[in-house]
């Protein structure tokens, strides 16, 4: 069983470079005993990096997801099952997605709450994100306000949790959000990583996430288009990105 470490260690900020062991390798991928990265999945792209031997290393592409979480690498063959490797994650696009990430909870639970829009789908990049919103009117929708509220908290130091709870505990929780995809994780799922922006949002959730609202820059609105009945989607950046 594969050590997933993204999904204890909290914050998901500042990654240190890991050591691990090689204990598969199919094609371009490499799998190691236990690994930090935060594969491609929910929205958030995968982590990228380096991965090192003692007498090689290889640039690592976008780590994917899977029952093994696998890290492709640009040259396989210089690595062999058994080493012993040490790992390390672009910091700077780990960071970003990381706020980006933590920013989207707080854009769709404020959205939510202003206009009862319900999150149907995101994408997060490193220079922009964008989350699709459902509006029973979405005339209704200002895009201003929901930057400004946004940006009302990110100035605040409202902590940002995480949780092991029971598959009991969350569908239980009156403040819970993002609950309808519930059905499609296997029964032999007890337990779900909770993440809880204080008093602004509460979700499943297995992203990466700062652990206070104060290290988020800022949101900038980048633009809307129609997707369909009552489906807005909105964009944002970062300022000063």
């Amino acid at each position: 069983m594969q050590e997933k470490m993204h999904m204890t260690q909290h914050p998901g900020l500042n990654p240190k470079p890991f050591i691990s062991e090689i204990v598969d390798i199919q094609g371009d991928n490499i799998f190691l005993k236990s690994t930090y990265c935060y594969p491609r999945g929910g929205g958030q792209p995968g982590d990228t990096g380096i991965i090192k031997s003692k007498e090689s290393k290889s640039k690592m592409h976008e780590v994917v997801s899977g029952d093994m979480i696998a890290h492709p690498v640009e040259e396989p063959d210089l690595f062999e099952m058994g080493d012993l490797i040490t790992c390390h994650i672009d910091v700077e696009r780990r960071n970003r997605h990381t706020s980006m990430h933590t920013a989207q909870h707080i854009v769709s639970a404020i959205a939510e709450d202003i206009w009862g829009a319900e999150t149907v789908g995101n994408q997060l990049t490193f220079d922009k994100s964008r989350v699709d919103l459902l509006f029973e009117d979405k005339s209704q929708f200002e895009p201003d306000v929901l930057v400004s509220t946004v940006n009302g908290i990110l100035s605040k130091n409202i902590p940002v949790n995480i949780h092991q709870w029971s598959r009991e505990q969350i569908m239980g929780h009156e403040q819970m959000r993002h609950t309808k995809f519930m059905d499609r994780i296997p029964s032999s799922v007890k337990e779900l990583r909770v993440v809880e922006v204080e008093d602004i949002d509460l979700c499943p959730c297995a992203g990466t996430h700062v652990d206070n609202t104060a290290k988020i820059p800022f949101i900038e609105y980048v633009g809307k288009k129609n997707k369909g009945k009552g489906r807005i989607r909105f964009s944002y950046t970062f300022e000063n990105h």
